[in-house]
C-alpha cells in the first residue's frame, strides 16, 4: 500500500474531500475527519475508529494496525503501516471510519458502505444495525457539591 492508494481508497467513499489539518492530509465527510495520511511520517495512515473495532483490527493484524499514543487512541484512532497493508483490510477500516464519522442521513444512504466497499455482504440483521455514534467526547456528569 502507498501513499497513493490510502488516498484513492479514502477518497472512493460518498461526499469524501480532502483536507489538511497539521500539515499532513485529511479525508472528511460532512467536515468531520475519518482518516489522515503521513503522519508520523509518510509510512503511515490513520483511521478513527471505535474502541471495540480498533481492538478487533489490532487483534487480527498486529503489523498493519496500532492504535495511536495517548488519549486519541484509546477512543479508537489507529494508526496504519501502509507497507504492511493490503487493500481488502484497509477499505474495510476506511469503510468503518467512513461509516461512524458521516451523518446519520447520508450514512442510511449507504448503510453497507464498509461492506460493500469490502466485497462483503450483511449476512445477518445485525449487520444492517447502524452502530452508535458518539459524540467525540466523554463528558461524565458531576453533582454540584454545597460549600460549608
Amino acid at each position: 500500500m502507498t501513499p497513493n492508494d490510502f488516498r484513492k481508497l479514502a477518497l472512493s467513499f460518498p461526499e469524501t474531500a480532502e483536507q489538511a489539518h497539521m500539515r499532513h492530509p485529511d479525508f472528511r465527510v460532512a467536515g468531520k475527519i475519518f482518516a489522515t495520511l503521513g503522519y508520523p511520517d509518510k509510512c503511515w495512515g490513520m483511521v478513527k475508529l471505535t474502541p471495540v473495532e480498533q481492538e478487533m483490527l489490532v487483534e487480527a493484524e498486529p503489523g498493519v494496525f496500532i492504535p495511536a499514543k495517548g488519549a486519541w487512541g484509546r477512543q479508537g484512532s489507529t494508526t496504519v503501516n501502509l507497507k504492511a497493508a493490503k487493500k481488502t483490510t484497509l477499505r474495510r477500516a476506511l469503510g468503518a471510519a467512513w461509516q461512524l464519522a458521516a451523518p446519520v442521513g447520508l450514512s442510511k444512504q449507504f448503510p453497507t458502505e464498509a461492506a460493500a466497499a469490502s466485497g462483503d455482504a450483511p449476512k445477518s440483521k445485525a449487520a444492517n444495525t447502524p452502530r452508535k455514534k458518539s459524540s467525540g467526547s466523554s463528558r461524565l456528569k458531576t453533582r454540584s457539591r454545597k460549600t460549608r
